[in-house]
């Protein structure tokens, strides 16, 4: 069922309302009252609104009434974000004066339009009626006031399963019973945690195990909780010992009386205890109990299961590495769903519906509540049309009971944060089995404001990574690959069916056949290669804030020319604009009317030669990609784009533009990439104070980096492959150079064949920050520093086809933080260290994990 992300967006709105500058409200000094007003509303809905999230599935009335306000709410974002356009606005104009706007030279920031003034007041003033148009409506609902502590419905399991309903889980079985028969090395609490998404098969599992004669035997007493939601101790507790001995009452007991209950219970006694279903990610809960346990006597004997879908809990609850559970293959997921679809034997006599049926089977990749709930669809059915439509169909359209995989899978959605809940929704946006790269969805949660503010010394870029983090520990996305400072990352297609459920208003994908699309829909992915004019059901659309164009290798300049006519004529507040690979020549000068773009993609589109003029009318601009473009030169109207944070450019000349005082203050990622003229990095680097990440790819002409790098204190990470003339060679000139305070957190060096010597300057200015060191394919390196050892924080070197190093720099001892080595490729190297006969081995004997090829 479609979410409305209420919370989320209220919000979000009511801290953008409060984080108005004095300037920029004083833009608009009519529109104070409506201001405040909005405000105080929006305060008092937001109070509220976790209840109605609540509720609104079981009462239509409230549900529709949050549909309303949704669309008010993102209206008034829409409005609240033109104060910032306007601002500036009006900074580049006092920035960049001219004889045109000599007025705001003179009169500074106290003079705006008064047009500006009162068409904020106007649409204030609107916004405000339509939420009292409302407010009977809502304040009938009788509302609470509620914490924001998301809750599971409690669940309730058995120990025991008909192992002949199991199918695919013998190999799993016998892997943890085999965990759970080795001895304990040490006083913890010995946990052996199953990991997977809902609908796996860890209960399933584990009641396996819990049943096998084995363990029965090994165990003598045998313990099955289910969790749930609520890991309170009290309860805890007291279902352990009901399950120990069904006689003793414990209800009223305290804690204290709990606790000696229970041990007299369990001392001396070898039991297993199965933790089924747990949620809790509060450390300080499971330690209570974890500390408990360890004062039982004979504890050691004894084993823990716990089942959890995140990766977070079972770290917290377990030392030993979780046993995250894979999906069935393919022909017992087909056995599993015979069993579901057809009484016994009858599948004989319907071939043609089993080679439908695997088609379906297909559709759950592997999952076996997936697997058995449209087997059980389709139980009894033999008419082949009911067999096609559920092959044709969504698994998220398909009718579903409370124990069937879309409701299971949603309890991890519930469980998620609101903030969380809105950017899993938009990875629906793109097609099943995309591969997502981190750092791009990163800059689309950011272009759509969907990332919490930052906290004190913390970038936008950081709290997109938590984020990631934070699904990737709930199982939500799995990692496909890690790149130098990035990583992509793969969602199951069941999560993808969640996602699509609750995203439905908010994210279309649009292609040759699609026939509607909700008229309030926020984010639109076109991809077809049949898409040969812009689609006439986009012409209606007006709220759209994404606009994402791929896979059409037939598109023309026209289709481009008309898609970007319709962005500018009806998508007003469009956000983030992706035209990769675009036949393009240029881009028109009405571009410069998106105001509220955040987002720019124009990579690998091959004919774009220059801007237009109106580019640095882009005010809000974060994230503009020109790589492989043919960008002659990058114009001024660039460096004017204040807000940049992320840039990556091709240009055809030997020299880029200065880059002067006041220009990109927020830059805080600069990618250089195929510039193969280019003799220099420009002048004016200095003034790059926030950048953080500068990567040099394929600039063949380069020959040295500037001395300026030396005062970008915030820079952490610094790529350069692929060019062939440069020289790194920086050493101290000025008594300063001595004493510099840099944060270097990772340095890659990669296909460098002139290169004979590391940046000492930057690197000893960096000695107690720099964390990975990253030489690759540099031939002509045939000595590493003396002062390497000086770099007391490095955690991972990496030397790959350096054939002309022979030796590692003494006191390479002296690394004690060095956990990782990985030489390949460098044949004196790798006899001189190798475990088995190097001469040197005991030098680098300390590190953790050494890789020598």
């Amino acid at each position: 069922m479609a979410e409305t992300f209420l919370f989320s967006i209220a919000e979000r709105l009511v801290d953008k309302i409060v984080g108005l500058t004095v300037d920029e409200v004083r833009l608009a000094f009519n529109v104070k009252t409506d201001l405040k007003k909005l405000e105080d509303t929006m305060i008092s809905i937001k109070a509220v609104l976790l209840d109605a999230e609540r509720q609104q599935h079981q009462n239509d009335k409230l549900r529709l009434c949050m549909w309303k306000l949704r669309d008010i709410f993102y209206d008034a974002e829409d409005v609240i974000d033109d104060f910032k356009c306007e601002a500036l606005r009006k900074q580049d104009a006092i920035n960049h004066p001219n004889i045109n706007n000599l007025k705001v030279r003179v009169l500074g920031s106290f003079c705006l339009p008064l047009s500006f003034s009162l068409k904020m007041s106007h649409k204030i003033k609107d916004i405000n009626g339509r939420l009292g148009e409302l407010a009977t409506e809502w304040n009938s609902f009788d509302l609470r006031q509620c914490s924001d502590n998301r809750h599971v419905f409690r669940r309730e399991t058995i120990s025991f399963v008909d192992s002949s309903d199991v199918i695919g889980r013998d190999k799993d079985k016998e892997n943890i019973i085999s965990m759970l028969m080795k001895p304990s090395e040490d006083r913890n609490v010995p946990v052996i945690p199953i990991v997977g998404i809902g609908g796996l098969g860890k209960t399933t599992l584990a009641q396996l195990v819990y049943n096998d004669d084995r363990v029965t035997s090994l165990f003598p007493l045998k313990i099955w909780i289910c969790v749930s939601e609520e890991f309170d101790l009290s309860r805890l507790l007291n279902l352990i010992i009901q399950s120990v001995n069904k006689e003793v009452r414990c209800d009223d007991l305290t804690l204290e009386a709990l606790q000696a209950c229970l041990r007299s219970l369990l001392n001396d006694k070898k039991f297993l205890l199965v933790l089924d279903d747990v949620w809790n990610e509060n450390q300080a809960k499971w330690v209570e109990l974890r500390n408990l346990l360890r004062s039982i006597d004979g504890l050691r004997q004894s084993k823990i299961i716990v089942t959890t879908r995140s990766l977070k809990v079972a770290s917290l609850m377990s030392s030993i590495c979780p046993y995250e559970l894979k999906g069935l293959p393919f022909e017992d997921c087909l056995t599993l769903f015979t069993k579901w679809a057809f009484n016994d034997g009858d599948e004989r006599h319907y071939p043609n519906l089993i080679r439908i049926g695997e088609e379906i089977v297909k559709k759950c990749k592997g999952v076996p509540l997936a697997v058995r709930t449209l087997g059980s669809l389709l139980f009894q059915k033999t008419d082949e049309s009911d067999w096609i439509y559920i092959r044709e169909s969504e698994i998220w359209r398909l009718e579903q009971h409370e124990n069937d995989i879309l409701p299971v899978l949603k309890l991890s959605y519930n469980h998620l944060p609101s903030h969380l809940q809105r950017c899993l929704a938009f990875l629906s946006l793109y097609k099943k089995d995309e591969i997502y790269l981190s750092d791009k969805i990163i800059r689309l949660w950011m272009a759509n404001g969907l990332l919490e503010h930052a906290k004190q010394n913390q970038e936008w870029e950081d709290v997109g990574k938590q984020y990631l983090n934070e699904l990737l520990s709930r199982c939500l996305i799995q990692k496909e690959e890690d790149f130098r400072l990035k990583f992509t990352f793969k969602m199951h297609d069941l999560i993808h069916d969640l996602a699509l459920d609750v995203s439905q208003r908010e994210c279309k994908i649009v292609n040759s056949k699609t026939k509607t699309v909700d008229e309030n829909v926020q984010h639109l992915l076109l991809c077809d290669e049949k898409l040969v004019e812009v689609p006439r059901v986009l012409e209606k659309l007006e709220k759209v804030q994404t606009v994402i164009f791929q896979d059409s290798s037939l598109r023309s300049k026209i289709f481009d020319k008309s898609l970007i006519n319709l962005c500018v004529s009806n998508f007003k507040y469009l956000r983030a604009l992706e035209l990769r690979d675009s036949p393009l020549t240029a881009l028109p000068n009405s571009i410069g009317t998106l105001k509220h773009l955040r987002e720019l993609d124009l990579a690998r589109s091959e004919d774009i030669c220059e801007l237009p003029r109106t580019f640095y009318k882009l005010y809000y601009l974060q994230s503009l990609n020109l790589g492989a473009t043919s960008l002659k030169q990058l114009p001024d109207s660039v460096q004017r784009l204040i807000e940049l944070r992320h840039l990556v450019i091709t240009i055809e000349a030997t020299h880029l533009k200065e880059i002067r005082a006041g220009c990109w203050t927020s830059l805080q990622y600069l990618e250089l990439y195929n510039c193969f003229e280019l003799e220099c990095l420009p002048e004016g680097m200095q003034y790059l104070k926030s950048l953080r990440t500068l990567i040099l790819t394929y600039c063949d002409s380069l020959v040295s980096l500037p001395r300026s790098l030396k005062l970008l204190t915030k820079l952490e990470h610094l790529v350069i492959n692929g060019c062939t003339k440069i020289n790194l060679e920086m050493e101290a000139e000025e008594e300063e150079d001595n004493d510099l305070q840099l944060s270097l957190k990772t340095l890659s060096l990669e296909s460098l064949s002139v290169l004979t010597a590391l940046p000492r300057l930057l690197l000893q200015g960096s000695s107690s920050t720099l964390q990975q060191l990253r030489i690759r394919g540099c031939p002509n390196l045939s000595i590493l520093p003396a002062w390497l050892p000086n770099l007391t924080s490095l955690q991972k070197l990496e030397i790959v086809n350096c054939r002309n190093l022979s030796a590692l720099p003494e006191g390479i001892d002296r690394l004690t933080n060095l956990r990782e080595l990985r030489i390949l490729g460098c044949p004196k190297l790798s006899k001189r260290y190798s475990e088995n006969g190097g001469e040197d081995w005991h030098k680098i004997a300390h590190i953790q994990k050494v890789d020598i090829y």
